[in-house]
């Protein structure tokens, strides 16, 4: 395998064969190639910008159980939380003091948060912040709740499909979830007009080369407007609490196939991948990432919202992650921009 005509070809075609996928993925050499290739890409599509998302992690109850999430529903040892309305307003008064023109909401699938609480604090955000985008990132619904979501003013909705091979699926997630329900929820998400997110765990427990060349083909039938991805990082209270962590090397090799096989796509250096490594973020954005979402949730839940061990940030106030981010993005070669951060298409309009 010639790993240098690999990474010209996917630069140019924007795609490989499913063995050339998986010999660029298991490569051992330097990454460094493959992350300048990537950020020639980025540069061509987004300059040196560099978007930021601010995080409000409003509810950590959840329904569900699945294995690696130290927020699933049987962990009894998680303490409990939710914000309210007023206190996620006063998240975004302080965002949008510092600079945030996108807000996340995100949280556990809480049934306490109904259609109507959830349109209701989607229109306060949009009314009292006509100018940003409201993004949510709570879970499956069904198509008329997205489309309520829609209407109240989300504009953008983040939901991994975290793995696409159903067999692997059913190894991470209780038999009441299913791969099957996840992907039809994206593709609804996209017919309703949404810029979708999505996006998986690299090195999640049974993982193959196959599982995530899966991934990326059912990328490819997606179109996303934004891929997440980061390292699965185990959580002591989940049945995957004795399994390794993913790598931090796998993890931007991955971001670069994936800056290269969508060029247009917002790419979020995670959270995960600070938490494996000090300068986690700052190899993402070298590697073609263009995204960071800091947290603006209270700084006294943060270290209640643990979907795995270890999450940096906890203790941080809003205004001191703003400056410490911007520090960190400088200091490898990009800008963070005050901008609602809309996908950069060719194709069509943005909405």
């Amino acid at each position: 395998m010639d790993t240098a005509f690999l990474i010209n070809k996917l630069a140019e075609a924007h795609d490989l064969s499913d063995e050339e996928l998986k010999d660029l993925i298991e490569d051992k050499t330097s990454n460094a190639p493959l992350a300048a290739a990537a950020d020639k890409v980025r540069r061509e599509v987004y300059g040196d910008e560099v978007f930021l998302r601010g995080l409000i992690e409003f509810t950590n109850f959840c329904k569900n159980d699945c294995y690696y999430c130290g927020i699933r529903c049987s962990n009894r040892q998680a303490e409990r939380y939710r914000l309210t309305p007023e206190q996620i307003l006063a998240c975004c008064k302080e965002g949008y003091a510092l600079g945030y023109r996108t807000f996340v909401l995100q949280g556990g699938e809480d049934p306490y948060f109904t259609d109507e609480r959830v349109c209701e604090v989607v229109s306060a955000i949009t009314k009292s912040f006509p100018d940003c985008a409201v993004t949510l990132s709570i879970g499956e619904k069904s198509f008329e709740s997205y489309k309520a979501f829609r209407d109240a003013g989300a504009r953008r909705y983040l939901l991994r499909h975290e793995t696409a091979d159903l067999a692997h699926y059913g190894k991470l997630h209780p038999p009441a979830l299913s791969a099957e329900n996840r992907q039809r929820c994206l593709f609804d998400l996209k017919k309703l007009g949404y810029q979708v997110g999505s996006g998986f765990m690299v090195g999640s427990p049974y993982q193959t080369t196959e599982n995530i060349v899966s991934d990326i083909r059912f990328l490819q039938r997606l179109d996303p407007d934004m891929i997440g991805i980061g390292p699965f990082i185990t959580h002591k209270q989940t049945p995957f609490a004795d399994f390794e962590s993913g790598s931090l090397e796998l993890t931007l090799r991955l971001l670069s196939i994936l800056r290269l096989m969508f060029p247009h796509v917002l790419l979020p250096a995670t959270t995960a991948l600070g938490t494996i490594s000090p300068v986690g973020r700052e190899l993402g954005l070298k590697a073609g990432a263009n995204v960071i979402m800091p947290n603006l949730s209270p700084v006294n839940v943060r270290e209640l919202y643990q979907l795995y061990d270890n999450k940096i940030c906890l203790g941080e106030e809003a205004a001191q992650c703003r400056g410490c981010l911007e520090r960190r993005v400088e200091s490898v070669g990009y800008r963070i921009v005050t901008d609602v951060g809309d996908v950069k298409r060719q194709d069509k309009t943005n909405g």
